[in-house]
């Protein structure tokens, strides 16, 4: 004959036991605590909303490399890369400097190459070569 071996002795398994038993309102455990800086974002400073002009300058200098719209799209870029620095001087406190300056080298890039082609083609198509 075969017999099962007792449960294990567990506090809790009689809710009598419970700590919560006399209280439904308490819980068992505790919430973990977390801690956050004050000023702090959830995004960890990646994406400088606070700075609406260098996301756009970013976001339109990654846009500039869609042929034909390069050339405006790449000098928008390079506009609002260099407003978006301004306000990171003028407040420290926002960020976005890495986007502003992607927006100008990118942007820069895309609108010289772009109407660097477009002048390369115009002389090339005047000369008959």
């Amino acid at each position: 004959m075969s017999q099962t071996p007792p449960p294990p002795n567990n506090p809790f398994s009689d809710p009598a036991n419970h700590p919560a038993a006399d209280n439904p309102q308490q819980q068992p455990y505790a919430p973990p605590q977390t801690y956050q800086k004050p000023g702090a974002d959830a995004t960890g400073g990646l994406i400088p909303y606070k700075n609406p002009p260098a996301l756009i300058g970013y976001y339109m200098s990654v846009a500039s490399l869609i042929p034909l719209l390069g050339n405006i799209l790449g000098l928008v870029a390079i506009i609002f890369g260099i407003v978006g620095l301004k306000r990171r001087a003028a407040n420290p406190v926002i960020k976005g400097t890495a986007h502003c300056w992607v927006a100008i080298i990118l942007g820069s890039i895309t609108f010289l190459g772009y109407n660097g082609c477009v002048i390369f083609s115009v002389i090339a198509a005047a000369t008959g070569s």
